[in-house]
């Protein structure tokens, strides 16, 4: 059975698209001043350059961000709950701009490492003070319709960093591939400071959620309050069911971010070996075109998983989650029946980013709110984000080394049973979590209906 919502008025419409926008832009935004470095790497690479970094030294000033986000998660989990979302999305994005303004006027290894930490940091702002930033915008019913829409900010704001950087570096150079994406991400800063707000009754507006009213239903039971203590930010922490969303994340992020490093990679190997006939065989330009399937199906899986979850799982994140995970299954086990074409491979990785990117919009976004409420979407955003983040790091350390000395077959194959693996643990991690939401769930409709029937009496 629908829910029927009950109309907004034609205040609350307009200053809600204003509050989507802005933080659809925002997140978009701390894109244009993340990775403009990932475009500028070849250049950096260069004999004369002027950067002279080497290989290493670009692993080092990337390792050296990766840990600093995940930091950065974590502290800003707790910064976003106690400050509020909008202090993290200008605060973060305005200081990210400062360092990238930096990089233009730098070359050395150490100003690159040291100011990548600080980024790092302020860049883990971004996530968490979004999804904050709408989480009382948006009533239960329509919320992952919205957010599924929405959480493409990051897809969007990968394509355009590239375009502009791109063009930047091909015609100006490294510094002004860098100071021309902190240009646009200025114009981004002023619009959060113009048509954000972290709740309706910051511009005069009745509220479009009921706090007292959710929190009945949220797995995770945590104060509503505005802001809180440091003491009851850690009972969020303690609870397990954030721990284990968090370590369910870690897997999503470690498949994510290794196919969007290695893909074009693997693409390349696979389009050179011996017994590939010449009208499959790809290049440098090809593998990377058709890498870009992963991304694209991701782009779909998102919104539909978004549609999906109000239409056909009523807010049932943990159990639309699952099912996508063992699609996550399947699309590995397609991969290694069927990898050795490599145009098909670039297809079966398709489905595996379709099924990916469902779960990694819903965990980090909008079973954020649903576990715990929007006051505290901010706080969990974060804190599964943090736990998550490990994985990019670990899957960078990983790779090389099933990689390293074995024959091109062996490099493919060892990776992709990896990802087979990583996908398993998930499906197994979230069947856990199912089972632990349903218990919290029934625990709580026993309290409820144990009080209406106090009440009764």
């Amino acid at each position: 059975m629908s829910v029927t919502l009950k109309p907004l008025s034609k205040e609350h419409n307009f200053w809600r698209f204003k509050v989507l926008f802005a933080t659809y832009m925002a997140y978009a935004g701390f894109y244009l001043v993340r990775k403009v470095f990932g475009s500028a790497k070849p250049l950096m690479l260069e004999e004369g350059s002027g950067y002279d970094f080497g290989l290493h030294g670009v692993s080092y000033i990337w390792t050296a961000y990766l840990i600093a986000y995940m930091i950065g998660q974590f502290v800003n989990s707790f910064v976003g709950r106690k400050y509020g979302p909008r202090s993290l999305l200008l605060g973060g994005l305005g200081l990210s701009i400062l360092i990238n303004i930096i990089f233009g006027f730098a070359n050395s290894l150490s100003t690159f490492v040291i100011f990548m930490f600080f980024n790092g940091l302020v860049q883990a702002a971004g996530w968490p003070g979004a999804v904050g930033g709408i989480a009382e915008w948006l009533r239960k019913a329509e919320r992952g319709s919205i957010m599924g829409v929405w959480s493409t900010s990051y897809l969007v704001g990968n394509i355009v960093v590239k375009g502009i950087a791109g063009y930047l570096l091909a015609s100006a150079g490294v510094p002004y591939a860098f100071w021309g994406c902190t240009v646009a991400a200025f114009v981004v800063w002023w619009i959060i400071y113009f048509w954000q707000r972290d709740k309706p009754e910051d511009v005069g507006l009745e509220p479009i959620v009921d706090h007292d009213k959710s929190d009945a239903d949220n797995a995770v039971q945590a104060s509503t309050e505005e802001t809180v203590t440091f003491r009851e930010y850690l009972k969020i922490v303690a609870n397990p069911i954030v721990p284990l969303m968090g370590i369910a994340y870690f897997c999503i992020k470690f498949l994510r971010y290794a196919l969007d490093s290695w893909l074009p990679t693997f693409l390349y190997i696979q389009g050179n070996q011996e017994g590939v006939s010449e009208a499959m065989r790809m290049g440098v330009d090809d593998a990377s075109y058709y890498s870009t399937v992963f991304d694209m199906a991701g782009f779909a899986g998102a919104i539909i998983a978004g549609i999906a979850l109000d239409r056909l799982f009523r807010g049932r994140w943990e159990r639309l989650t699952l099912l996508m995970g063992i699609g996550i299954v399947v699309g590995y086990l397609t991969v290694l029946a069927f990898g050795s074409n490599p145009a098909l491979l670039a297809v079966c990785f398709g489905l595996v980013g379709f099924m990916l990117y469902g779960p990694d919009t819903l965990l980090c976004g909008v079973a954020a709110v649903i576990v715990a409420g929007e006051r505290n979407a901010v706080a969990v955003a974060g804190l599964v984000n943090g736990i998550g983040s490990i994985g990019p790091v670990v899957q960078e350390l990983v790779i090389p080394y099933l990689m390293d000395g074995y024959a091109p077959n062996d490099q493919i194959r060892n990776v992709n049973m990896l990802g087979l693996s990583v996908a398993l643990l998930f499906v197994v991690i979230m069947a856990f979590l199912c089972w632990q939401v349903q218990r919290i769930h029934t625990r709580n409709e026993n309290r409820e209906m144990a009080a209406n029937d106090e009440t009764s009496a």
